[in-house]
């Protein structure tokens, strides 16, 4: 399949994720609004309806003592009738002061009542005694409905005038509340845990539950004791809902579940997508390895192919000058080849587990001028120059030598590799000492590499191209191997790089002493 139908597919089956997953999100936030919108009108007329239930409490209560105490009054007034010793009527007289509001202030007026009450003689025609003593108690129950009809009217103007004076702590039963409280939010289904306090006006506390907690007081809810009283006299009902969000939540979390499943979903096919970019980039690897194993591998084998068929001339035996050549050719090539196998062996090694190192004092300044003097034969050969500055205070370090060696033996190669065809090459090596740590730095002018390949170039069997040129050969395994036993020598390496202006490798080592 071609990679550009991989990414279509791809980004095709990503954003069928990615909506349908926006989807699920939304709809759970659009079903959480809405719930908790539900539980703030439920709360509020559950509270609007309480402050109503304590308004008429108050009223029943206060309807209650003034009818007490009308029955007490009344009862007196018949014990008194009764006692009387009139023979034809009793007047009884009823006296009630009211106070009614006026624009001039308050007005008061005296309203009296008479009740006739007639007691009959004693006569032997009870026939007509009967309707007298009917319309006799006709118009005290009537005189009795009119009373207590005004009564009332004066109850209500008593109770306003005089309970808004009373403090809240004396107007309000608050156990009494905290069941108004409980009631009332069951009858809209809200059954979880609430706290709640009485406050002034001015916010002062005058009552709170005795397990008030402030947890969850974020969102308070509250509302207006005694709305109609004066402003400096209202108070305020408080109610606040710890595990308000749980319940909110509590209708969407069947969705959960859901929105876990296609996250896991949408995670698993990003990891797919980027498995196949992988295997595919594996792929072109090592078809690029194969590619250049077999060029590396064939040049050695062609060679000695080559000299076989020309030892099997009579004429080469007659010439030892000849035959001492051919050997000798035949003798490089095989170890050119048994060279790249065992690279190819030793990082399959290297991959397997970790390397044996044989581990001695070093001193990098020598082992690098040796390294040197072996390499300038090669870089003269391309009419370059090697210099060097190894000024380290402190060389000493604790490495395996013919690894080490390696290593800067492969950075040097690698420089002469990619340098460039027009130009002289310039190679230049320095050591220093600072903080506890050798660094060794290796620089060239080469051709450089670019920045996104510059993060890659220690990645096994990764080669950087180069354009059309067949002459830069390997197998992309040298710079692996350096980072790798730079990092068993528990340092690090890294690379600075410019195209078209060359490439500096700095290696970090711990110093002996610090061993």
């Amino acid at each position: 399949m071609k990679k550009s139908t991989i990414w279509i597919l791809g980004i095709i089956m990503g954003l069928s994720f990615l909506s349908l997953l926006y989807l699920q999100v939304s709809y759970i936030d659009e079903m959480v609004t809405i719930r908790r919108e539900q539980f703030n009108e439920s709360v509020q007329r559950s509270l609007e309806q309480v402050c109503r239930n304590v308004e008429l409490t108050e009223t029943k209560k206060y309807l209650e003592a003034d009818v007490a105490a009308m029955e007490r009054a009344a009862q007196q007034a018949e014990e008194t009738i009764k006692g009387a010793h009139a023979t034809d009527e009793e007047v009884v007289e009823y006296t009630r002061h009211y106070y009614i509001p006026s624009s001039n202030g308050i007005s008061s007026f005296e309203w009296k009542m008479e009740v006739r009450t007639h007691v009959p003689k004693i006569s032997t025609s009870a026939g007509k005694n009967i309707p007298q003593i009917a319309n006799t108690l006709k118009d005290i129950q009537k005189g009795r409905y009119m009373h207590q009809r005004a009564l009332l009217d004066e109850v209500v103007y008593n109770m306003l005038q005089t309970t808004s004076d009373k403090p809240l702590n004396e107007r309000v039963n608050f156990k009494q509340l905290d069941v108004f409280l409980k009631t009332e939010l069951w009858k809209n289904g809200i059954d979880i845990p609430y706290h709640y306090s009485v406050t002034d006006r001015m916010g002062k506390l005058i009552y709170h539950c005795p397990d008030y907690v402030p947890d969850g007081n974020e969102i308070l809810y509250s509302s207006v004791l005694f709305k109609n009283d004066p402003p400096a006299r209202v108070g305020l009902v408080n109610i606040h809902f710890p595990t308000m969000d749980d319940y909110v939540f509590s209708s969407v979390r069947f969705m959960i579940p859901s929105v876990i499943f296609t996250f896991v979903l949408l995670v698993t096919f990003v990891f797919t997508i980027y498995i196949i970019f992988r295997q595919k980039k594996l792929t072109e690897i090592k078809n690029d390895f194969i590619n250049n194993m077999t060029h590396e591998f064939k040049t050695p084998i062609s060679t000695i192919s080559l000299a076989a068929q020309m030892l099997q001339d009579p004429s080469v035996g007659k010439s030892p000058a000849m035959f001492q050549h051919i050997s000798g050719v035949i003798n490089d090539e095989t170890k050119r080849l048994r060279f790249q196998v065992e690279k190819v062996l030793q990082m399959s090694m290297f991959e397997r587990q970790k390397a044996t190192l044989k581990m001695k004092d070093v001193n990098a300044n020598e082992l690098i001028q040796g390294v040197m003097n072996t390499f300038a034969l090669k870089v003269e050969k391309y009419n370059g120059r090697i210099t060097s500055d190894l000024g380290a205070e402190n060389p000493w370090i604790f490495v395996d030598e013919m690894h080490f060696t390696n290593v800067v033996f492969n950075l040097l190669d690698n420089a002469v590799k990619y340098k460039k065809e027009d130009g002289e090459l310039q190679l230049h090596i320095c050591t220093w000492s600072e903080s506890g740590k050798l660094y060794i730095s290796i620089q060239d002018n080469g051709i450089g590499i670019k920045k996104e390949n510059l993060k890659k170039i220690f990645d096994k069997f990764y080669r950087v191209h180069t354009g059309n040129r067949h002459d830069v050969k390997g197998f992309g395994l040298g710079l692996a191997y350096v980072k790798k036993i730079i990092q068993d020598h528990k340092g690090t390496i890294r690379a600075e790089s410019e195209l078209n202006v060359g490439t500096k490798f700095i290696i970090v080592l711990p110093l002996l002493k610090n061993e």
